[in-house]
């Protein structure tokens, strides 16, 4: 879904292709995909949150594990995890998809040879309980099954057509765990880099993809439509927020530039583990797998809060995290940091999901700590810690800004203001740090 793959359009030319017979079928073509898309959706995220449901309640219940899992069935769940997903990025094509260490977003659009590779991946690394989200897998499987949608016509569509198609594929899947067609067109226009005449042309089909796809969720009429309500992520419970102090802005620039800094720190290490898990899957994913498994032991038995907290992707967690945020001490939410983040950053190089989710739970739970400083509302320090956690992560500034707005959006209008500032802020900082500590282009190398 590369933009610099198609040839530039002039806008005559866009709004030519607009109005042509041809774009209609592909309109109805997006919207019969947004359909099915959505569905297939709907299934993945369903199919994950009854696995964790099975893994980390259901199961235990049933042969007799009272209150905290013992640090044995975390570590045998992990590394069953950890084979899973070797498994589909050593045999399978695809090789599982995106590493998420490289952000959201990367490489050639997902084929549907590749997707059930991808899915297994997924379902072995978030069904299972490692800190990543869904949004990836999500774009490859609305790709893929865009593509193979086109394929099953038996049509010859141009390339330029599919690649339309594809896009909305991903726009449908994506706004599906977002409740919102125009977060997930932010997105993959911003990640993607589609500009100028050809965004147009990919926008249409997209936005009207993700809206009918919607359906699907919401329902029409009188048919009752799927319920999302345990993994879509909306509004969260904070307190009204209507006017930003001097010291707001003061916390929110120091904050937004901590988190830039640590969200660094833990994508290096994703890439480091990265170097290591991708010539030897079979025996890295295991080990990081039973690593991430002592972590969630360690923060279970130190505190009173669940072990189950360090794992998983947070979306479902995340409004409990702030509606129950009074029963967080400072020392737990210090070592849910450390012990989740650590999690985090081994994940982000070795298993398959989205970097997203897990960003925004940890930037919370970082304001959360940081309400406690003098003058700083605990509206603003947490819609500041998700937009400097997810811009760090995404490096996709308009995405991140709106992100932290509409998250916060029931709270009032008072923190858009400390929200791009936190925004510009990160983003700044994250390009100085990471420029310093990737390795630079090698010269001799081929462009």
């Amino acid at each position: 879904m590369s933009a610099s793959a198609q040839p530039e359009l002039t806008s005559e030319q866009a709004d030519e292709i607009i109005r042509g017979r041809p774009f209609v079928g592909l309109l109805v073509l997006a919207g019969i995909v947004g359909f099915v898309v959505s569905f297939a959706a709907w299934l993945f995220l369903e199919g994950t949150y009854q696995l964790q449901q099975l893994l980390f309640k259901n199961l235990p219940d049933s042969v007799g594990i009272d209150g905290e899992l013992p640090l044995w069935y975390l570590v045998v769940v992990l590394a069953v995890a950890g084979v899973i997903v070797a498994f589909a990025v050593a045999r399978l094509p695809g090789k599982g998809g995106h590493i998420p260490a490289h952000g959201l977003a990367g490489g050639d659009p997902a084929q549907p040879i590749d997707v059930p590779g991808i899915m297994l991946a997924a379902v072995g690394s978030i069904g299972f309980g490692l800190v990543l989200g869904p949004e990836a897998p999500l774009i490859a499987l609305g790709t893929g099954l865009a593509i193979y949608t086109v394929h099953l016509t038996r049509r010859e569509v141009p390339p330029q057509a599919m690649m339309i198609i594809a896009a909305g594929g991903s726009f449908a899947a994506l706004s599906f765990i977002f409740e919102s067609p125009i977060i997930a067109a932010i997105i993959l226009i911003e990640a993607t880099g589609l500009g100028g005449a050809q965004q147009r042309l990919v926008l249409l089909p997209g936005l009207l993809a993700a809206g009918l796809g919607s359906l699907v969720s919401i329902g029409i009429g009188s048919v009752t439509g799927l319920n999302t309500s345990d993994y879509a992520l909306g509004a969260l419970p904070l307190p009204k927020f209507d006017e930003p102090s001097v010291a707001d802005f003061f916390w929110a620039i120091l904050l937004a530039a901590v988190i830039a800094v640590v969200v660094q720190l833990m994508l290096r290490i994703g890439r480091e583990t990265e170097k290591l898990a991708t010539p030897r899957p079979f025996v890295v994913l295991p080990a990081v797998g039973v690593a991430v498994a002592v972590l969630a032991f360690i923060f279970g038995a130190a505190t009173d809060q669940s072990s189950v907290s360090v794992l998983l992707s947070g979306q479902d967690a995340l409004p409990v995290l702030i509606s129950g945020a009074d029963d967080w001490p400072l020392a737990t939410l210090a070592l849910l940091l450390l012990c989740k983040g650590l999690a985090y950053s081994l994940s982000l190089g070795s298993f398959r999901g989205g970097p997203t989710f897990p960003a925004l739970f940890l930037g919370a739970a970082a304001g959360l700590m940081a309400a406690e400083l003098p003058g700083f509302s605990e509206t603003s320090a947490v819609a500041v810690g998700m937009a400097a956690a997810a811009v760090a992560v995404l490096r996709l500034p308009l995405s991140a800004a709106v992100l932290g707005i509409l998250l916060t959006a029931e709270a009032g209008a008072g923190s858009s203001p400390l929200i791009i500032v936190a925004v510009v802020v990160a983003m700044i900082i994250t390009l100085r740090f990471s420029n310093r500590m990737e390795p630079a282009p090698d010269a001799t190398a081929p462009g």
